[in-house]
């Protein structure tokens, strides 16, 4: 790496900066999983059935897979800070609308297009990393914004739950408006400009840059794999909070909101992380940790409370651990079209999540949370099957 490079990417470090850059991840999933931890509610109040309902998280998801590439062809063509700020000021609107939702439908409909505005977040935000740092400190940065997503999506579900028992689940979406306009604010202050950005308006050099990466084994397989994670991750976070609303539980919104402080462990995990990865290897940690993550699953079976909320916090830091793994591993070996490779990405990600809200909702209408299990032990064995096949052994260099 050149001289110029290194005396770009040093101040980035600051940590100014690096809170910053959580934020971002915060701000970018505060809405995306929030509706999970009231979902018994808004399925009695707009009289909707379990898929239904689950579909509600994967809209969402569903958005983001569909919109996350050409958002990367267009933040390739027209920069990246000034994209990353309008998204989160964006996610505002339909997060105020969803005050006033009247039936499941229009439910689907807005959190579609709270999932539009996500990749301007997400998959520019990793294609300004990649380019503005390297080595060690990319990855120390990339795992911090990694840990804004967990913190995000923890806090959305959080302050929801508790706030639509406070003042009901309409309300609470009028306060979460307002909580991602103030978080826009302070990107704005924080977020440096690009110094190593280089524009490309060309639409044929895109399209065979897209060619490329399509054919790159390395996307191929961080795309796959990462399909099965957001699965995972969705299927066991939006049902199990209707396995806990039921007998012998009860869970109301407030308590199934204290479920998901289990989040705040992937943000101790996650850093701790980036400094395994480059040691290990991504292969191997994606082995280790989706191993883990199978174990917490299987016992999320036992009825005493106690356990399934240990064994859910297991599962959820093996899924934490393995998509910080995939991160960096991205942002390592793509180094050219850096936000298409992103866009890529999280297009299969989010149909992951998509396809796992959906099927894991005909599963847990089939056998309930059992059925649920089956379906995610199901789907971990094909991503520990895609690591242990297609991930190379090397390390990362820790360079820095």
């Amino acid at each position: 790496m050149s001289s110029t490079s290194s005396s770009a990417a040093a101040p980035r470090l600051r940590p100014l900066f690096l809170i910053t850059m959580a934020l971002l991840g915060i701000f970018a999933f505060v809405q995306v999983y929030s509706v999970q931890s009231i979902l018994p509610e808004l399925q009695h109040d707009l009289n909707a059935t379990t898929v239904e309902i689950g579909n509600a998280v994967g809209a969402t998801l569903l958005a983001v897979a569909l919109a996350a590439p050409f958002v990367g062809m267009f933040s390739d063509a027209f920069g990246r800070r000034w994209l990353i700020i309008t998204s989160v000021f964006t996610l505002a609107i339909p997060t105020l609308l969803l005050s006033w939702v009247d039936s499941v439908n229009g439910l689907f409909v807005l959190r579609f297009l709270q999932g539009l505005a996500v990749p301007g977040v997400t998959v520019v935000t990793v294609a300004y990393v990649g380019e503005e740092l390297r080595g060690s400190t990319m990855v120390r940065t990339m795992t911090m914004y990694m840990s804004g997503c967990i913190l995000g999506g923890f806090l959305g579900r959080f302050i929801l739950g508790y706030l639509s028992d406070f003042f009901g689940w309409r309300s609470a979406f009028t306060i979460m408006a307002a909580l991602n306009l103030a978080g826009a604010l302070l990107i704005i202050w924080g977020l440096p400009r690009s110094k190593n950005f280089v524009a490309n308006r060309q639409f044929s050099e895109s399209l065979a840059t897209l060619g490329k990466l399509l054919r790159n084994p390395y996307l191929q397989a961080a795309c796959a794999l990462g399909f099965t994670v957001l699965f995972s991750l969705v299927g066991e976070f939006t049902f199990v909070s209707l396995h806990l609303a039921e007998a012998p539980y009860l869970f109301n919104s407030s308590q199934l909101a204290n479920v998901f402080t289990v989040y705040l462990l992937g943000v101790i995990i996650t850093p701790l992380s980036g400094r395994i990865i480059p040691v290990i290897g991504v292969r191997q940690t994606v082995l280790l940790a989706l191993g883990l993550s199978a174990i917490g699953l299987l016992l999320t079976l036992a009825q005493p409370v106690w356990i399934v909320i240990v064994a859910i916090s297991l599962s959820a830091c093996g899924l934490f651990v393995t998509q910080g793994a995939i991160m960096a591993f991205i942002a390592h070996r793509v180094t050219e079209g850096r936000s298409q490779a992103s866009g890529l990405y999280y297009s299969v990600y989010y149909s992951g999540g998509f396809a796992g809200a959906w099927l894991c909702g005909l599963a847990y209408t089939w056998a309930s949370w059992n059925g649920t299990v089956a379906m995610l032990i199901a789907t971990h064995l094909v991503g520990w099957s895609l690591a242990w096949r297609f991930m190379p052994r090397q390390t990362m260099a820790a360079k820095p």
